[in-house]
Protein backbone atom coordinates (compact mmCIF):
# COMPACT_ATOMS: atom_id res chain seq x y z
CA UNK A 1 0.00 0.00 0.00
CA UNK A 2 1.13 3.50 -0.91
CA UNK A 3 1.52 5.17 2.55
CA UNK A 4 1.22 8.92 2.85
CA UNK A 5 -1.08 11.37 4.86
CA UNK A 6 -4.40 10.45 5.09
CA UNK A 7 -5.60 12.14 2.48
CA UNK A 8 -5.57 16.07 2.08
CA UNK A 9 -8.39 16.21 -0.45
CA UNK A 10 -9.82 18.72 1.87
CA UNK A 11 -6.75 21.13 1.19
CA UNK A 12 -6.91 21.46 -2.25
CA UNK A 13 -10.60 21.88 -2.68
CA UNK A 14 -10.18 25.54 -3.09
CA UNK A 15 -8.12 25.40 -5.53
CA UNK A 16 -9.86 22.75 -7.85
CA UNK A 17 -12.92 23.58 -9.61
CA UNK A 18 -15.94 21.51 -7.65
CA UNK A 19 -16.59 18.96 -10.69
CA UNK A 20 -12.55 18.34 -10.37
CA UNK A 21 -13.15 17.35 -7.07
CA UNK A 22 -14.02 13.73 -7.23
CA UNK A 23 -11.49 13.34 -9.69
CA UNK A 24 -8.66 14.14 -7.09
CA UNK A 25 -10.33 11.93 -4.43
CA UNK A 26 -10.41 8.96 -7.28
CA UNK A 27 -7.04 9.29 -7.69
CA UNK A 28 -5.86 10.09 -4.24
CA UNK A 29 -8.05 6.42 -3.65
CA UNK A 30 -6.51 4.40 -5.66
CA UNK A 31 -2.85 5.82 -4.81
CA UNK A 32 -3.78 4.60 -0.84
CA UNK A 33 -5.17 1.13 -2.08
CA UNK A 34 -2.38 0.52 -5.14
CA UNK A 35 0.97 -1.68 -4.04
CA UNK A 36 2.86 0.80 -7.08
CA UNK A 37 1.27 3.04 -9.75
CA UNK A 38 3.28 2.73 -12.87
CA UNK A 39 3.22 5.75 -14.57
CA UNK A 40 3.66 5.58 -18.88
CA UNK A 41 3.41 7.77 -22.08
CA UNK A 42 0.86 6.05 -24.09
CA UNK A 43 1.27 8.52 -26.75
CA UNK A 44 1.06 6.57 -30.73
CA UNK A 45 -0.86 3.75 -29.32
CA UNK A 46 -3.81 2.58 -31.42
CA UNK A 47 -7.19 2.33 -30.53
CA UNK A 48 -6.81 -1.20 -30.50
CA UNK A 49 -3.69 -1.82 -29.20
CA UNK A 50 -4.84 0.40 -26.27
CA UNK A 51 -7.88 -1.93 -25.65
CA UNK A 52 -5.59 -5.19 -26.08
CA UNK A 53 -3.75 -3.68 -23.53
CA UNK A 54 -6.60 -2.59 -20.66
CA UNK A 55 -7.91 -6.07 -21.34
CA UNK A 56 -4.77 -7.45 -20.23
CA UNK A 57 -4.36 -5.65 -17.33
CA UNK A 58 -8.00 -5.60 -15.96
CA UNK A 59 -7.78 -9.64 -16.55
CA UNK A 60 -4.61 -9.42 -13.65
CA UNK A 61 -6.60 -7.04 -11.59
CA UNK A 62 -4.91 -3.80 -12.22
CA UNK A 63 -6.50 -0.67 -13.27
CA UNK A 64 -5.09 1.02 -16.24
CA UNK A 65 -6.67 5.22 -15.66
CA UNK A 66 -5.45 8.23 -17.76
CA UNK A 67 -6.33 11.24 -15.72
CA UNK A 68 -5.34 15.00 -16.12
CA UNK A 69 -1.47 15.53 -15.19
CA UNK A 70 -2.80 18.44 -12.86
CA UNK A 71 -5.43 16.22 -11.09
CA UNK A 72 -3.00 13.75 -10.34
CA UNK A 73 -0.60 15.67 -9.07
CA UNK A 74 -3.54 17.37 -6.57
CA UNK A 75 -3.65 13.50 -5.21
CA UNK A 76 0.30 12.68 -5.05
CA UNK A 77 0.78 16.39 -3.18
CA UNK A 78 -2.47 15.18 -0.54
CA UNK A 79 -0.84 12.18 0.22
CA UNK A 80 2.56 13.93 0.35
CA UNK A 81 4.29 11.87 -2.26
CA UNK A 82 7.12 14.09 -3.44
CA UNK A 83 9.18 14.71 -6.82
CA UNK A 84 6.14 13.15 -9.02
CA UNK A 85 5.99 16.46 -10.83
CA UNK A 86 8.80 14.96 -13.39
CA UNK A 87 6.59 11.81 -14.29
CA UNK A 88 3.45 13.47 -15.06
CA UNK A 89 4.34 15.70 -18.11
CA UNK A 90 3.02 14.95 -21.34
CA UNK A 91 0.35 12.44 -22.11
CA UNK A 92 -0.05 9.55 -18.75
CA UNK A 93 -1.59 7.18 -18.10
CA UNK A 94 -1.11 5.42 -14.39
CA UNK A 95 -1.35 1.50 -14.21
CA UNK A 96 -2.45 0.85 -10.84
CA UNK A 97 -1.89 -2.75 -9.24
CA UNK A 98 -3.18 -3.43 -5.99
CA UNK A 99 -1.24 -7.05 -5.07
CA UNK A 100 2.10 -7.90 -6.79
CA UNK A 101 4.05 -4.77 -7.56
CA UNK A 102 6.47 -6.83 -9.75
CA UNK A 103 3.28 -8.45 -11.86
CA UNK A 104 2.35 -5.51 -12.74
CA UNK A 105 5.75 -4.10 -14.00
CA UNK A 106 6.28 -7.19 -15.78
CA UNK A 107 3.14 -6.87 -17.88
CA UNK A 108 3.61 -3.43 -18.98
CA UNK A 109 7.51 -4.31 -19.42
CA UNK A 110 6.20 -7.25 -21.71
CA UNK A 111 3.61 -5.40 -23.50
CA UNK A 112 5.88 -1.77 -23.85
CA UNK A 113 8.73 -4.57 -25.41
CA UNK A 114 5.78 -5.32 -28.39
CA UNK A 115 4.69 -1.62 -28.88
CA UNK A 116 7.43 0.94 -29.33
CA UNK A 117 4.32 3.82 -28.69
CA UNK A 118 3.57 2.98 -24.69
CA UNK A 119 6.83 4.02 -23.06
CA UNK A 120 7.12 3.69 -18.77
CA UNK A 121 8.16 6.79 -17.05
CA UNK A 122 8.33 5.62 -13.58
CA UNK A 123 6.27 4.23 -10.73
CA UNK A 124 5.29 5.20 -7.41
CA UNK A 125 6.08 2.43 -5.00
CA UNK A 126 5.83 2.47 -1.26
CA UNK A 127 6.02 6.09 -1.54
CA UNK A 128 9.22 6.36 -3.33
CA UNK A 129 9.41 7.68 -6.70
CA UNK A 130 11.51 4.60 -9.25
CA UNK A 131 12.53 5.93 -11.90
CA UNK A 132 12.13 3.80 -16.00
CA UNK A 133 15.42 1.64 -15.04
CA UNK A 134 13.84 0.35 -11.50
CA UNK A 135 10.74 -0.15 -12.69
CA UNK A 136 12.10 -2.60 -15.43
CA UNK A 137 14.34 -4.03 -12.85
CA UNK A 138 11.20 -4.85 -10.41
CA UNK A 139 9.62 -6.40 -13.76
CA UNK A 140 12.37 -8.93 -14.30
CA UNK A 141 12.05 -9.88 -10.32
CA UNK A 142 10.78 -13.60 -10.24
CA UNK A 143 6.79 -13.63 -9.07
CA UNK A 144 5.80 -13.49 -5.59
CA UNK A 145 5.23 -17.33 -5.88
CA UNK A 146 8.24 -18.26 -7.16
CA UNK A 147 9.78 -16.08 -4.74
CA UNK A 148 8.06 -17.88 -1.72
CA UNK A 149 8.70 -21.39 -3.50
CA UNK A 150 12.86 -20.33 -3.48
CA UNK A 151 12.70 -19.23 0.32
CA UNK A 152 10.20 -22.29 1.26
CA UNK A 153 13.53 -24.40 -0.10
CA UNK A 154 16.01 -22.29 1.23
CA UNK A 155 14.72 -22.60 4.48
CA UNK A 156 13.60 -26.60 4.43
CA UNK A 157 16.89 -27.43 3.38
CA UNK A 158 18.68 -27.09 6.47
CA UNK A 159 15.99 -28.91 8.51
CA UNK A 160 16.23 -31.68 5.57
CA UNK A 161 19.69 -31.95 6.36
CA UNK A 162 19.28 -32.34 10.02
CA UNK A 163 17.11 -35.47 9.57
CA UNK A 164 19.50 -36.82 7.23
CA UNK A 165 21.80 -36.56 10.10
CA UNK A 166 19.49 -37.06 12.58
CA UNK A 167 18.31 -40.78 10.31
CA UNK A 168 22.38 -41.72 10.49
CA UNK A 169 22.87 -41.56 13.72
CA UNK A 170 20.73 -44.64 14.00
CA UNK A 171 22.30 -46.55 11.49
CA UNK A 172 25.61 -45.75 12.85
CA UNK A 173 24.94 -46.45 16.26
CA UNK A 174 23.85 -50.01 15.26
CA UNK A 175 26.68 -51.11 12.81
CA UNK A 176 28.93 -49.68 16.27
CA UNK A 177 26.99 -52.28 18.48
CA UNK A 178 26.91 -55.07 15.47
CA UNK A 179 30.91 -54.40 15.40
CA UNK A 180 31.03 -54.84 19.23
CA UNK A 181 28.81 -57.61 18.88
CA UNK A 182 31.01 -59.44 16.50
CA UNK A 183 34.36 -58.82 18.56
CA UNK A 184 33.02 -60.25 21.52
CA UNK A 185 31.91 -62.97 20.15
CA UNK A 186 35.95 -63.58 18.55
CA UNK A 187 37.36 -63.01 21.76
CA UNK A 188 34.75 -65.84 23.43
Amino acid sequence: MIKGAEGKVADTKEMIRPEKVKTVEEVTGKLKDAEVAILTDYRGLTANEMTELRRNLREAGIDFKIFKNTLSRFAARGLDIKDVEGLLTGPTAIAFGFSDPAATAKLLNEFAKGHDALEIKGAIFEDRILDKASVIALAQLPSREVLLTQLAVMLNAPIQRLVNVLNGLPRKLAVVLNQIKEQKNKEV
